[in-house]
């Protein structure tokens, strides 16, 4: 009889935990990041065997970013309005979950911590997922406990989980195979996106434009009307869109030169493949840069903006830890308003300038190096199974 293999957790082919179920809060901001975030993390946990319940202030960007979701039609993961989990009818039909997750630190109903706090079951393992961040402290702060003094919980802990680019973090959203489903969509994978999606492929560098109102679009498109090749500027729907149309009504000549499809409100499956089909993505917020990075494509990143600059700080944290080569730094800092986009300033687009080649190496070797590191619903998992057999935070470092 031959002996059944041992089963070996690589990067990207992570052990399974345990299945369990989880509640996960997440309150919309602005721009529907947030609830992109908590859903792929919904999504993943649920494609390893877990039970997740999503709770949500307003869930309809689901309605196309993960289409069936609001129908029950994704198994393991059910979608609820916030507001119910403060409904004592509602909480009188709950299975106690093994895991809390303040998605960003947005504060549990306080009917719902006094419901669980009022059943004889054990504490849940309560995580608060931050934002995203390269900055020094997130390794410092990752994983630490945090004690409530006070209310229905007094007693219980609560532990800090960042995600992050270094080993000392809670790494990054990767499903399982991402990596290697990017590199099987191959050069036929482009072709069919643009057909699916009713756009014809002239065979011009495509440059996806997905960023915030107010980004310097007109710089932009001047500076892509001046590229060596054609370009094709794909226009996520939404605020990049209105600041298209915005810099075309000052300027109406800005987009001679140039194709220029918009498009349609897309699911995160599609948007991860219009990542991976273009030649330069412009990016924005903390979901879209992840998926940048998964796809090994040049990008640039609109950070979102904060009072008193502290994005910048972020920002600079962030070229830092990745060792951002000069004409990356130097668009990273004019996009995100840090001076003007000099109309010289090199862009990837196919060039043989050894600015782009550069550039490219770039982008091309943060997604291989960035999956050495276990990817953040392993390492939350391990986490949660540390806490919950120890009593007390595993070791992080």
């Amino acid at each position: 009889m031959t002996a059944s293999p041992a089963l070996v957790q690589t990067p990207d082919n992570p052990l399974p935990a345990p299945p369990m179920l989880w509640d996960i809060f997440c309150r919309v901001i602005d721009n529907f990041g947030d609830v992109g975030v908590c859903w792929r993390l919904a999504a993943d946990l649920a494609a390893r065997g877990h039970t997740v319940r999503l709770w949500l202030d307003d869930a309809q960007a689901l309605a196309w970013m993960a289409p069936g979701a609001l129908e029950s039609r994704w198994p393991g993961v059910t979608v609820r309005p916030w507001n119910a989990a403060s409904d004592p009818g509602v909480l009188s039909t709950l299975k106690p979950a093994g895991v809390w997750i303040e998605g960003f630190g947005c504060e549990l109903p306080e009917a719902f911590v006094a419901w669980r706090a009022s059943v004889q079951a054990a504490p849940p393992v309560w995580i608060n997922l931050e934002y995203l961040s390269a900055e020094s402290f997130v390794e410092r702060c990752h994983g630490l406990p945090s004690p409530l003094m006070s209310g229905p919980a007094k007693g219980w802990i609560k532990h800090f989980f960042y995600p992050g680019f270094t080993p000392h973090t809670g790494g990054l959203l990767r499903e399982p195979g991402l990596l290697a489903q990017r590199n099987t969509f191959g050069s036929d994978g482009r072709q069919a996106f643009l057909r699916g999606l009713g756009i014809a492929d002239h065979g011009e560098a495509l440059v996806t434009l997905f960023c915030y109102a107010h980004a310097p679009v007109a710089e932009l498109l001047a500076h892509l009307q001046g590229a060596r090749q054609g370009v094709h500027l794909l226009v996520t729907h939404g605020q990049a869109a209105s600041a298209v149309k915005t810099a075309l009504e000052r300027a109406p000549k800005a987009a001679e030169g140039l194709r220029i499809t918009h498009l349609p409100l897309l699911s995160q499956t599609l948007f991860d493949q219009l990542l991976w089909v273009s030649d330069l993505n412009f990016v924005r917020g903390e979901d879209s840069l992840v998926r940048a990075l998964w796809a090994g494509r040049p990008f640039v990143w609109q950070i979102y903006p904060q009072q008193d600059a502290a994005h910048l700080t972020k920002l600079e944290a962030f070229l830092s830890e990745t060792n951002a080569p000069g004409p990356t730094r130097d668009w990273h800092l004019q996009w995100n308003s840090v001076g003007a986009v000099r109309a010289n300033a090199p862009l990837p687009l196919g060039n043989s300038t050894q600015d782009s080649a550069v550039w490219q190496a770039w982008a091309a070797a943060l997604a291989p190096r960035l999956a050495q590191q276990a990817d953040l619903v392993t390492q939350l998992c391990a986490f949660v199974q540390g806490v919950a057999s120890e009593g007390q935070a595993p070791k992080t470092r």
